[in-house]
This record gives structure tokens, C-alpha cells and sequence, in this order.
């Protein structure tokens, strides 16, 4: 029986073995060949991405393993493979980041394979101790990620802060785990939605569901859990700032859709109140606090603040368009994000790396393709049509008033007009002000993925859209 159960589980967890196995290897190559190996682990690394993402495709089966612990479905399909992009786009963006700033360190692009391999863990979790399992693995990583560069204080800060702020969310989500537990008899979200199918819910259930929405709050930058993203974003080396920002966002959003939707969707009007308070806070908060910023890394880190709570807007709604609009949003969330550090790591001038946002001021004259993709992208964040940032708002607001949740959708509305001027004095620094000092030449990994983001938000999406719209419904048919 149990030799069954393993054969027929292997498969189904094809990629997380790839991604695990390759890590070993890389931390072996790394230890052996010593700190010139950097260079080889992270072409390795990238490779492995590669490797992984074309297996989850082409190979990897749609199934249920490990007796309902791991759950492979188009939704997983769909956010593994964001979680992939992402993080190899980290890794190649770091090349050059890694040369000129004495970040050559072989363990950077190992970590980011485990982590990444909890985040592949995180999407596929289909009960709670899976899900802490993903959690904590992807969680520890980027715990040392953020503190790698032991010479600087601010990251070492940074990750000391992300580190205790962590460990205090993780107490509350296994806090919450354990009142799931006792006040239901299982571990496993379809389980426990089975239990719930006749309407009957304790007092102590929805605290326990409270406690663990608050904990993989934290992970996503929800307001009130966001405290931690302005200091990490500014403090940790940029590179590990870009990985931030992208794959472990969509990873945790991924693990709050699993969770609540297929565990809890008997107790949805529960959870809805909770999933619209923050969503609301988040939107609010994000717009208004990133109008004072002066670093374009904090600035970044209340934004996506705010856009997390747009995501929430579908979440919010229950439903499957909410659902398809959440997994747009974080696609379309991921490539702009992407695109945007991929400016700030080429912000770069002879006397070093700069994070200034005046450090833009005529950029247009100095370097008007970069000046026109980081338009693009800002006004994309800005939600303006008919760029990919309004189709992502627009999908997940439309699911919000089909579910008659018309005051959030009229906030989030508001948000994006308040959001608008932060992004707007960004273009207009770049446009119209005296240029400041000229940007030394980016490297070329960091220009391929500005043009790959770049292009992608507009006008590319306006072709393949309707494939990652049908990919996204796709994905959140696995739920209903």
C-alpha cells in the first residue's frame, strides 16, 4: 500500500524533486570548486529553472499525493510557473550586481533554489503541515538572502527585522493550525471542507482561521503584517529586494487562495470579512504612505503594499472570476515588477549603486529607452489603459461587484487614483526635470529583462492576453 501510494506519488512531485535534487548538487559544485564557482552555480542555476518549469509543463501529471498532502492542478501548474519566472529572473539579474558590488558568493543563487523549491511547496500545499513545511522553507532562505551581505549594516538589519517579524507570523499561523486542528479532527483543506459542508462552525474554528490568515498576511505585505517590507526592501541587496518583490508574493497569494477556497469555502462569509479588511487597509495605506517616499526601493515596498490588496479584491469575492482575477493579477504583478528592478539595479554611476528617486530626473535624455520601458511599467502599476495593469485591476474589481462587494470595488477604484500621483511623479522627474547624472551602461541580462517586461505589459499583452486569461480560468476552475 504504501509502496503504491510513493509510486504514484513521484511523478505528481516530479519538479520538487528536480529542484531539490539540483539544489544538493549546486551546494556540492559551490563547496568543492569554492568562491570562483559563483559564476558556474549560477548558470546552474538558472539551467535548473529552466529544466524545472519545461518538466511541470510537459511531464509533470495533474493528481493528488501523498494522501491529499500535495495537490498538483492547473492552479498549482499556473503559479509554479510564475514562481519559476520570478525567481530565475532574480538569479540573472544578480550577475552583474554580483561583480561590481563584491556579491560574489556561490550560496546566493542555492538559496534562492531552495526557497524557491518552499515555494513550489507552498502552491501544491493541501494540508496545514505541508503548508508550514513550504512556508518555513521558502521562508528560511530568504531570511539569510536578506542578510547576505554581512559587511553592510542595513542588510544585516534587514534581515535581523524580516527574521523576528517572521518568526512571530509563524507563531500565529501554527497557533492557528492547531485550533483548526482541535476544533475539526483534520489536517487536510478537503477534509475539513467536507466537515464544514453542513453549515456548523465554532467560535474557536474562525479564530484559528483568523490566526492563520494573519500569519500568510505577513508574507504577502498585508496590511497590518506589513512593518517589515519598507526596512527589508531598502536594506536588502537589491537583487534579493527584485526576488522579494516577485515570486514569494505570488507563492503566499497562491497558498491564501488554497487555503481559503478549498478548505474553508463552507465558512466563506466568514473569512470574506477578514480578506476585505485587509484588502481595504492595504489598497488605503499603500497609496497614501508611498507619496512622501524619497527611495525608490521603499517606494516599491509600500506599492506593493497596495497592489497585494488589490489581488485580495478577488480573493474577497469567493467566486471563480475573483479567483481567475487573482492569478492574472499576480502574473501581470510579476512582469512589472521584474521590469521596474531591473531599472533600479541598472542605476547604477561611477561612484556606485544609487536608490534615489531624483536620481531619475532626465533620464529620458540620457537614457531614453530605459526612460520609455520604465514609463510603460509605472503607468502599467498605475492601472492606466491600455496597458497590463489595467486588465489586472479591472478583472479582479468586475469579480468584486458580481459578489456585491461594491464598496470595495469603489475603494480600490479610489486607491488606484490616489496610487496614480506617486507613480506619475516618477514620469515626470524622468520627462521634464534637468537630467542628473548620467547612469553608467546597464548590463545586458538586466536590459533583456526590461525589454521582456517592458514588451510584455504593452503591447504584447494585448495579443496574448485572451492565452493568459484562459490560462487564469483555467486555474481557478481547479476550485470549482
Amino acid at each position: 500500500m504504501l509502496s503504491d501510494m510513493v509510486s504514484t506519488s513521484l511523478p505528481i512531485v516530479g519538479p520538487e524533486l528536480i529542484m531539490a535534487i539540483g539544489a544538493m548538487i549546486l551546494l556540492m559544485v559551490g563547496v568543492f570548486l569554492g568562491e570562483k564557482s559563483t559564476q558556474t552555480v549560477t548558470g546552474l542555476a538558472v539551467a535548473l529553472v529552466i529544466i524545472t518549469a519545461l518538466w511541470l509543463v510537459f511531464v509533470t501529471p495533474n493528481g493528488v499525493a501523498f494522501g491529499g498532502s500535495f495537490i498538483q492542478d492547473s492552479f498549482a501548474s499556473f503559479m509554479k510557473m510564475l514562481v519559476l519566472i520570478g525567481s530565475g529572473a532574480a538569479i540573472v539579474m544578480s550577475v552583474g550586481y554580483a561583480e561590481t558590488e563584491r556579491f560574489n558568493r556561490f550560496e546566493f543563487p542555492v538559496l534562492v533554489v531552495l526557497s524557491t523549491l518552499g515555494m513550489m511547496m507552498m502552491v501544491s500545499a493541501g494540508d496545514l503541515i505541508t503548508l508550514y513545511l513550504g512556508l518555513e522553507l521558502q521562508s528560511l532562505a530568504i531570511y539569510v538572502l536578506a542578510a547576505i551581505n554581512r559587511d553592510s549594516v542595513r542588510s544585516t538589519e534587514a534581515g535581523l527585522k524580516y527574521f523576528v517579524l517572521g518568526a512571530l507570523s509563524s507563531g500565529m499561523l501554527l497557533y492557528g493550525a492547531s485550533m483548526i486542528y482541535g476544533f475539526t479532527g483534520q489536517i487536510e483543506f478537503q477534509a475539513i471542507a467536507a466537515g464544514l459542508a453542513d453549515g456548523e462552525r465554532s467560535l474557536g474554528l474562525l479564530v484559528g482561521i483568523v490566526f492563520v490568515l494573519a500569519g500568510l498576511a505577513f508574507k504577502v505585505s498585508a496590511v497590518p503584517f506589513h512593518m517589515w517590507t519598507p526596512d527589508v526592501y531598502e536594506g536588502a541587496p537589491t537583487p534579493i529586494t527584485a526576488l522579494l518583490a516577485g515570486a514569494p508574493k505570488v507563492a503566499a497569494m497562491a497558498l491564501i487562495v488554497r487555503f481559503a477556497v478549498e478548505g474553508f469555502t463552507p465558512v466563506a462569509v466568514d473569512w470574506q470579512q477578514v480578506i476585505v479588511f485587509i484588502s481595504i487597509a492595504s489598497m488605503v495605506f499603500g497609496a497614501f504612505a508611498a507619496i512622501g517616499q524619497k527611495n525608490i526601493k521603499r517606494l516599491m515596498a509600500y506599492s506593493s503594499i497596495s497592489h497585494m490588496g488589490y489581488a485580495l479584491v478577488g480573493l474577497a469575492a469567493a467566486n471563480v472570476e475573483g479567483v481567475r482575477g487573482v492569478a492574472l493579477y499576480m502574473a501581470i504583478y510579476l512582469a512589472m515588477t521584474l521590469g521596474v528592478f531591473a531599472v533600479i539595479l541598472s542605476m547604477r554611476r561611477d561612484d556606485g549603486q544609487v536608490d534615489q528617486i531624483e536620481d531619475l530626473a532626465g533620464l529620458s535624455r540620457t537614457q531614453p529607452v530605459t526612460a520609455m520601458f520604465l514609463t510603460i511599467l509605472m503607468l502599467s502599476l498605475a492601472g492606466l489603459p491600455p496597458l497590463a495593469g489595467f486588465f489586472a485591476k479591472y478583472f479582479v474589481f468586475m469579480a468584486a461587484v458580481e459578489a456585491g462587494l461594491y464598496t470595495l470595488a469603489v475603494i480600490g477604484v479610489l486607491a488606484s487614483v490616489v496610487g496614480l500621483f506617486y507613480y506619475l511623479r516618477i514620469v515626470k522627474l524622468m520627462w521634464f526635470d534637468e537630467p542628473a547624472t548620467a547612469f553608467l551602461p546597464a548590463p545586458t541580462e538586466l536590459k533583456v529583462v526590461l525589454w521582456v517586461a517592458g514588451l510584455f505589459v504593452f503591447p504584447v499583452y494585448l495579443f496574448v492576453g485572451g492565452s493568459v486569461f484562459s490560462a487564469a480560468e483555467a486555474a481557478a476552475r481547479s476550485f470549482f
